[in-house]
Parts: structure tokens; sequence; C-alpha cells
């Protein structure tokens, strides 16, 4: 398997809860955000695809694991990596992980992973379509 994607994150107080934490489902939004800069990376740009292929991905599915809170201020590095690639849809794992280079140097520490999947469809009808070749080419 390839080197993952990695995307870099800082926790704000807009991130956090009562309780001073990230707040659960904003690692959603930080898997998203990584998974769209890994596919800018690799020349996809998803506003690009739908204006030329009139498709988009759509998240499917989505298994997350918490293991440790991020703060505020926390400096995070977000992964994505292709597992799997299928006719219309990908899977993709993530993570977050504290990056505690800044505090002492070391094996960064996960606090999150997930699974994604996502699926191809129609930006019209929103039906399930197969992933045009050209693009399933370039996550190779």
């Amino acid at each position: 398997m390839a080197m993952a994607f990695q995307w870099p994150v800082r926790i704000y107080w807009e991130d956090t809860d009562a309780g001073g934490i990230v707040f659960y489902a904003n690692y959603l939004k930080f898997f998203e955000r990584a998974r769209t800069e890994w596919l800018r990376s690799l020349g996809l740009s998803q506003q690009a695809l739908r204006e030329q292929t009139g498709g988009m991905f759509v998240v499917t599915d989505a298994r997350l694991r918490y293991l440790r809170p991020a703060r505020l201020d926390d400096q995070l590095i977000v992964t994505a990596q292709l597992e799997e690639k299928g006719r219309a849809s990908l899977t993709i794992v993530q993570q977050a992980l504290l990056n505690q280079e800044h505090m002492n140097p070391g094996e960064p520490v996960l606090l999150s992973e997930g699974t994604i999947r996502i699926g191809w469809v129609d930006g019209a009808t929103l039906r399930p379509t197969r992933i045009p070749a050209h693009i399933l080419e370039q996550l190779s």
C-alpha cells in the first residue's frame, strides 16, 4: 500500500465542546478535508469533476473509532489512504494523529481512525454509477 496522504490541522475554539476537547463529529470534517486535499493532490478537484463529468463522490459509509481526545491548539496530522478501489466506490482509511514535534519529538499519537466509503453518483439523479476510467487511472 502506498504512503498515506497527510494534511495538517490545528484545533481552534470552534472545534471544541464544553469540556474543552474536540467535538466528536468534527473528526468527520477533518477527514473530509483530508480526502478532498488528497484528491486535489492527484489533480482531481471535486468541483471540476462535477463540471466535467456530471458526477460526484458522496459518502456512503463512515466508521470511526475514538481513542484519545484532541484539545485546543493541538496540531494534528490527518491522513487519507486508498484501501480499495471498485468500479463505483472507493474505500479510504483515515487517521487523526497528534503531532508532537513541537512538544517532544517522537511518533505521532493516534487519536481517531476511520474507514470511509465514497461512491460515485450522477450529479442530477444521485444514482450510483461507474467512476469514470480517467479518474480510476489517476488513483493508481
